[in-house]
């Protein structure tokens, strides 16, 4: 059965598997396809905004904005040294702040005090003025901002940011600034697979700031093709060493911890043999990187998650001291005017320190999605199963039950790898699977209908005439089984036929009798295709039809025995209606035969039709009129009657038919042998005991037997007899009489 599929779907299935190869070719980064990974970026966007919070974040964490408002009240940015010095005093000494992170760089020193200016001025025309000098010297500490700012941050929490351009960024490297101390020395990850990314240049803070803030680290985010961040680099590489990102220097400061550890497949989680950077432990904290030390950016929700207050607030003391109490504080801005408003997938214009504060609370909550190495394998082994169910079971199915098994499956894929993102913190890549499963789906209902009923649509061509749609469809599953080359089989022939249709004609004006006719031959082939039957013609008022051929049928007898007593009892059915239209009551014969016939496309260059002959077939009409001479409605032969063993029949007689020699059996069905009453088999034994006395011309002995059973029972079969014996008396058929009687007519 497997094999005969695969055979017969052999090209299909090819064609799949290719599918699949493709999608796996993708998955592998063999060859990489664009428009998946956009689709991998979009579904990855999905899953993050159903799962998200979306409602702000409990405390802890405040962005001190440097808003329109604040902007509008201080000046326009940058604003002086001075300014932030005091903000930085009145953060920690008046709300308690616990630490504050700068998402924004001091890369030039601040000379709008004016203080510039007078040195020069020491230098040249006062410079022999000793007092000028002196007066200098005494105003230097409140006009040198840059002084006054980093006095500001010493011995306190104060992380500054800063920024890499990355390689493909400028021609040129570009360095100003003071780097702060790297978290991991040249040479920490040699013999290590690790993929940093490195930078050509960076933008840090003047030296006098960084040498007095507690450390600084990076703000670049990871901008996808699209233009969305959804990543952070955690460690970037510059001229061999590697630094921080802002998000994880404030998160370890306020733990606590001094050394950030990392974290190696080898060194006891997953993938052994795996040398890859696969985490960052900060403590008891672990931050899950990926190939390129990326993070996984936790989106609560849209801006607005963290509480945000107004830099002005801070200056003026009018900001929320409870907000504040023993916060981290992230210094950035929401203005659209400073440039740092990013695309995020919650939001299309999101403040770049809102990312910080996510990717900070990530860490200290330890909820922090993963995308190691390994999850490749995951989507590999999804990827498969999925490609090879649909690969073996869409040829198997209809377009209906297709369609409802695509979708489960879709259904099933997405439900399982949102369990995985929520209750495993893992990221299970999706898209190349849900795009191969509709792939597949699309391009096997194509090729079924384009391709494989084209088949069907032959068969129908073919036999459409002749058998149900249901039995074509059936055939449609392998058409190169069926054609309408000649070839012998065993088969059982029907035929039936109105009786005293001449009479019933005469009655009728044309038109009547087109309708009566069409009335009649629609519920004959109905019954006829509901016992998967092949209409071989409609002669006038018969039918002729065969079983076992185009389709194989083991039970051809069986089904031609039911489909003639059906047709029986629904003619029986119609008798009320003919009679409310006026028309004359029908009665049909009808004799089946069973025997080896050919069947095939016959006829001449100018007509063919699907036809049987045959002896067994000529045997079959024969058996038809015969119904009439023995007064019963449906006639089988002796092999009929031999492979329907659980039905009952009335032995009729022995006869020869008109042109034939060999005598045969004929009989009566009378249904199925459990339905038979006990009147009518003893009924039976009578008669079988009177046939027997007149097979043995014991005439006087067989005679009595009849006309008792006509007594008993009026059947025109038993009147029949009883002339029969009348007509022997009279003319002996002989002491080597076999019992078989001689037809002379059809």
């Amino acid at each position: 059965m497997i094999l005969e599929l695969f055979k017969h779907h052999a090209v299909r299935m090819g064609l799949s598997l290719l599918i699949l190869i493709f999608f796996l070719g993708h998955v592998s980064g063999y060859q990489e396809w664009g428009f998946i990974n956009t689709l991998e970026h979009k579904a990855y966007d999905e899953r993050l905004r159903f799962t998200m919070p979306d409602k702000p974040h409990p405390g802890g964490i405040v962005i001190l904005d440097i808003d329109e408002k604040s902007l509008a009240a201080e000046g326009r940015w940058p604003w002086g040294r001075d300014k932030l010095a005091l903000l930085m005093d009145l953060l920690f000494d008046r709300y308690g702040v616990n630490i504050v992170g700068f998402d924004v760089v001091f890369a030039e020193p601040d000379e709008s005090s004016g203080f510039k200016v007078l040195e020069g001025l020491s230098e040249g025309v006062f410079k022999d003025d000793e007092r000028f000098r002196e007066h200098l010297e005494e105003l230097r500490p409140q006009m040198d901002r840059d002084a006054l700012f980093a006095r500001s941050m010493e011995d306190r929490r104060v992380i500054l940011g800063y920024y890499f351009s990355d390689a493909g960024e400028a021609q040129e490297s570009l360095a100003s600034g003071s780097l702060p101390q790297a978290t991991f020395a040249a040479g920490a990850f040699a013999g290590r697979k690790v993929k940093f990314i490195g930078g050509r240049g960076y933008g840090a803070n003047l030296k006098a700031l960084q040498s007095k803030a507690l450390g600084a680290g990076h703000f670049n985010p990871f901008v996808d093709e699209d233009g969305i961040v959804r990543r952070v680099p955690m460690i970037y590489e510059f001229e061999g060493a590697y630094y921080e990102s802002l998000a994880l220097k404030v998160a370890r400061t306020y733990l606590g911890v001094e050394r950030v550890e990392p974290g190696f497949a080898t060194e006891g989680r997953v993938s052994k043999g795996y040398s890859g950077l696969e985490w960052l432990q900060v403590g008891d904290r672990v931050v899950p990187v990926d190939e390129q030390v990326r993070t996984l950016v936790p989106y609560r929700g849209r801006q607005g998650s963290f509480p945000y207050i107004s830099a002005t607030d801070v200056l003026n003391g009018e900001a929320n001291a409870s907000q504040l109490k023993n916060a981290i504080v992230l210094v950035g801005t929401s203005a659209p005017g400073l440039l740092d408003l990013r695309a995020s997938p919650v939001q299309r214009i999101f403040p770049g320190v809102e990312i910080h504060a996510n990717l900070i609370a990530g860490i200290l909550e330890n909820n922090l999605r993963e995308n190691p190495a390994y999850t490749l394998g995951a989507e590999v082994v999804i990827l498969v199963l999925s490609g090879l169910l649909m690969i073996v079971a869409l040829p198997l199915m209809g377009p209906l039950r297709a369609a409802l098994a695509t979708l489960l499956l879709l259904i099933v894929v997405a439900k399982a790898n949102l369990l995985i993102w929520e209750h495993g913190n893992l990221v299970v890549p999706i898209a190349s699977t849900l795009l191969m499963v509709l792939l597949l789906f699309l391009f096997n209902m194509s090729y079924g209908y384009f391709v494989e009923s084209r088949g069907k649509r032959q068969l129908a061509g073919l036999f459409g005439q002749y058998i149900p749609p249901e039995l074509v469809d059936e055939m449609s599953g392998d058409p190169d089984a069926f054609s309408l080359e000649g070839e012998s089989r065993e088969m059982s022939v029907l035929f039936t036929d109105v009786r005293g249709f001449t009479t019933i004609s005469e009655g009728l004006d044309p038109q009547e009798l087109t309708q009566l006719m069409s009335e009649f031959l629609t519920p004959m082939t109905r019954v006829i295709h509901n016992h998967r039957g092949t209409i071989d013609k409609y002669m006038g008022d018969a039918v002729m039809c065969f079983w076992g051929a185009p389709l194989q049928d083991p039970d051809h007898a069986l089904h031609a025995l039911e489909a003639g007593l059906d047709m029986l009892e629904t003619l029986k059915s119609m008798d009320a209606e003919f009679k409310s239209r006026g028309w004359p009551e029908i009665r049909i014969g009808v004799g089946v035969n069973t025997g080896s016939m050919s069947v095939g496309n016959m006829g001449s260059e100018f007509r063919m039709a699907y036809t049987v002959l045959g002896d067994a077939v000529n045997l079959g009409s024969r058996l038809e009129g015969l119904t009439k001479q023995y007064g019963v409605d449906m006639i089988v032969n002796e092999t009929t009657r031999a492979v329907v063993p659980g039905y009952a029949f009335r032995e009729l007689d022995k006869v020869r038919v008109k042109g034939k020699d060999k005598p045969v059996t004929i009989y009566e069905p009378l249904g199925p042998k459990e339905e038979v009453s006990k009147e009518l088999r003893d009924e039976l034994k009578l008669y079988r005991q009177a046939l027997k006395l007149y097979r043995q011309q014991s005439w006087d002995m067989a005679e009595i037997q009849f006309l008792n059973l006509q007594q008993t029972t009026e059947r025109g079969l038993y009147h029949l007899y009883a002339e029969r014996i009348s007509h022997f008396r009279e003319q002996s058929p002989g002491s080597d009489w076999d019992g078989v009687f001689t037809h002379q007519t059809k």
